[in-house]
């Protein structure tokens, strides 16, 4: 996939990475970093040789949130992506990982602004890693508007539910060691080395069982809000086939005779 003029897209290794690309708004977002999000979500789950994707920003940034001016009636760009919209209404929330979940995982790599609408995509990354100097925020009560992206369900869920009911309630921002404190975020780095650390993190899991990696991360979701013993009994329902597959033979015994496995989505 090409991307957008909102969303750049590269391959690294078996990672795509998908780049919000609007630094002189912030990447505050438009309807074509909407529409180049969703794309990228179907190209990396229909693409077996891609295992992980990283999410970022261009310039120092995240993402500042919807682009209020259009919000205020300034018009929003990217109006041939129109018929986009027209033929898939729900698409800005699969964008926005509300109503989509990726199968393979997501890592986010922050630096700078990841406020308002950023930390509501934010919440539908799997693994998030931000720069010292990152800023997050749900600043919309602020504004006399509402988390609509699925923070007042996602965020207890995610965090304590005292410290999400002060960053819903408040508006107020949230340095990066603050938000790694509160759980919101799992590694604070030097700036301008998120993207790499979370590369890092990336090759990783790429040098994993891809059909492992994938059954694990949609067992953690799919049992969250399950009792314990129902939990269990969907984990084996996940879990069961992996050990039947070529990869789970070919790391088995890649094991005893000590060298790296190489697994073949089999």
């Amino acid at each position: 996939m090409s991307g957008t003029e909102h969303l750049t897209v590269r391959r690294v290794g078996a990672t795509l990475v998908l780049t919000l690309n609007r630094p002189e708004a912030r990447n505050a977002l438009s309807l074509p970093m909407l529409v180049g999000l969703y794309d990228g979500w179907l190209a990396a789950d229909e693409d077996d040789a891609i295992r992980s994707i990283v999410l970022t920003g261009a310039g120092g940034a995240f993402c500042a949130g919807m682009d209020l001016k259009a919000l205020a009636g300034g018009g929003m760009t990217g109006e041939r992506y129109r018929d986009r919209l027209r033929d898939d209404p729900d698409l800005h929330w699969k964008a926005m990982l509300r109503h989509h979940r990726p199968r393979k995982p997501v890592i986010a790599a922050v630096e700078g602004h990841c406020v308002a609408g950023g930390t509501e995509i934010l919440q539908g990354t799997d693994i998030r890693v931000a720069g010292e100097s990152a800023v997050f925020g749900l600043f919309e009560v602020r504004r006399g508007l509402f988390p609509i992206g699925g923070s007042t369900v996602r965020l207890a869920r995610q965090i304590p539910r005292t410290h999400a009911l002060e960053m819903l309630l408040t508006g107020r921002p949230y340095p990066a060691r603050e938000a790694e404190r509160i759980g919101l975020i799992g590694h604070v780095v030097p700036d301008g080395t998120a993207l790499e650390k979370a590369l890092e993190i990336a090759e990783q899991i790429n040098a994993c069982g891809p059909l492992a990696v994938e059954a694990v991360k949609a067992s953690v979701y799919e049992t969250a809000e399950l009792s314990e013993t129902e939990g269990l009994k969907a984990e084996l329902e996940r879990g069961w086939p992996v050990f039947a597959t070529a990869d789970a033979k070919e790391g088995s015994l890649a094991f005893t005779q000590k060298r790296p496995p190489v697994f073949r989505r089999a």
